[in-house]
């Protein structure tokens, strides 16, 4: 065998090496982020499920009920970049690790603001908890870090999937943690914040004990770059350039944010289009259930079809999901009927197609240097959006009716239409110049 035959063959065992390395690291972490996701989804939608009910029955001021889910929204976008700046600097495994915590944080200080009812603080309370949302959300990101090309849909659904255990039992534990907080002297109320307290806690240490090797660093060590520690100025500014300069990622932001902003305006408002209709308590948890099984249940099935079929057609079949189940929901009169049920679950499907296939589009689309400010602004934009929209909701509910609502959120979806068309365009223009 010749020198040149033997460099070959060492580099070629080397890079099976590294091939095996990150197959191995890349089980580990989507494990690490699945166990702790179950924890942050469950922290989080036990107590949002009381927060309007806390202040309606603790406060006594039932025009106020809204803000609690607002200020986590809010909470949610605005610690989006500094996560994402950690990931930048130290990894994954720290951002997720303290935005967790902060979560944790959160759900405690709600706790005390409960109990002493001081509506501020539980308002700073349920800011902070967003840390447990804007977590579970760039863990979907840190599940690409190690996975191949080809299966980064599946990695990133399967992390979202595992959100369903905790979002449906969550609500399910109002009841029994209220009777613990009864039984060591809190405000029954405040008892679903004193499960965040520990789970989203316990979805902290899961993460800074579990997530070793980080699989940003190791990505970035495995792909020739330094795995040290990396300070940036400028992250949100980093990554708006690298979306801006990348159309496919354009197209990435849109699919997410869009679908986000439809999804959150008019699921917000559909219990009081229910209740206008006199629809009991039990009915309209039921049409939310099912709403959020669509939205989680199906998503590994839509990693699958992201992977196959490609991201752009699946992005296209979620605009087409959402635009069906918008008409379905805005011509169901108020109360409950089939075709609202169907409309919301269509919905959370939609939302899931555009979830899973615009994220990792976005990942696609950016080199991995990049990639956590871009998914760090992405998250930032998509979370402000949601909350500009799931407030402006109410306003045109209660003004022009739940039908011009979901008329509006139909219009929304053009955006990411136009951009699927606009390279279609252009293709057909050079072939007719040429």
């Amino acid at each position: 065998m010749t020198a040149a035959e033997t460099a070959g063959a060492g580099g070629a065992d080397e890079a099976d090496e590294a091939q095996l390395e990150a197959a191995a690291i890349q089980r580990h972490t989507v494990r690490t982020l699945v166990a702790s996701q179950v924890a942050g989804g469950l922290g989080i939608s036990a107590a949002i499920a009381v927060g309007a009910v806390v202040v309606t029955e603790v406060f006594e001021r039932e025009d106020l009920s809204g803000l609690v889910q607002s200020t986590q929204v809010l909470g949610a976008a605005l610690l989006a970049m500094p996560a994402a700046s950690l990931a930048v600097s130290h990894g994954r495994r720290i951002g997720l690790g303290l935005a967790y915590g902060l979560g944790a944080v959160g759900a405690l200080l709600a706790v005390l603001g409960t109990q002493w009812q001081v509506f501020p603080l539980l308002l700073v309370g349920t800011a902070l908890l967003g840390g447990g949302t804007a977590a579970g959300l760039q863990a979907r990101y840190a599940a690409t870090d190690l996975a191949p090309a080809g299966s980064r849909g599946r990695a990133l659904s399967v992390v979202v999937w595992s959100t369903t255990v905790g979002a449906v039992a969550g609500p399910n534990l109002a009841g029994p943690s209220g009777d613990v907080a009864e039984a060591i002297g809190i405000e029954p109320l405040a008892g679903p914040f004193l499960i965040g307290v520990v789970v989203l806690g316990l979805g902290s240490l899961v993460v800074l004990a579990g997530l070793r090797p980080d699989p940003l660093l190791t990505a970035r060590r495995l792909g020739g770059g330094s795995a040290a520690f990396v300070r940036r100025r400028g992250v949100l500014r980093a990554g708006w350039s690298a979306i801006s300069a990348s159309p496919p990622a354009v197209l990435g932001l849109l699919s997410v944010v869009i679908g986000h902003t439809v999804m959150v305006t008019v699921m917000v408002m559909t219990p009081v289009h229910m209740t206008h209709g006199g629809a009991s308590i039990s009915i309209i948890g039921f049409v939310i259930s099912v709403h959020v099984a669509g939205m989680y249940a199906l998503s590994p099935v839509m990693g699958w079809l992201v992977d196959r079929v490609g991201r752009v057609p699946v992005i296209l079949g979620g605009v087409l999901i959402l635009l069906v189940s918008v008409a379905l929901a805005g011509t169901a009169h108020e109360g409950h009927s089939p075709g609202l049920t169907a409309g919301l679950f269509l919905l959370g499907l939609g939302w899931s197609a555009c979830m899973v296939a615009g994220s990792t589009l976005l990942t696609d689309a950016v080199g991995a240097d990049d990639r956590p400010a871009v998914q760090g602004a992405s998250d930032l934009l998509m979370g402000l959006a949601a909350a500009g929209g799931g407030a402006l909701a109410g306003v045109v509910v209660g003004s022009y009716g739940y039908g011009v609502l979901n008329a509006s959120a139909a219009a929304l979806l053009a955006a990411p239409a136009v951009a699927m068309l606009i390279p279609a365009c252009r293709s057909l223009s050079n072939t007719r110049s040429a």
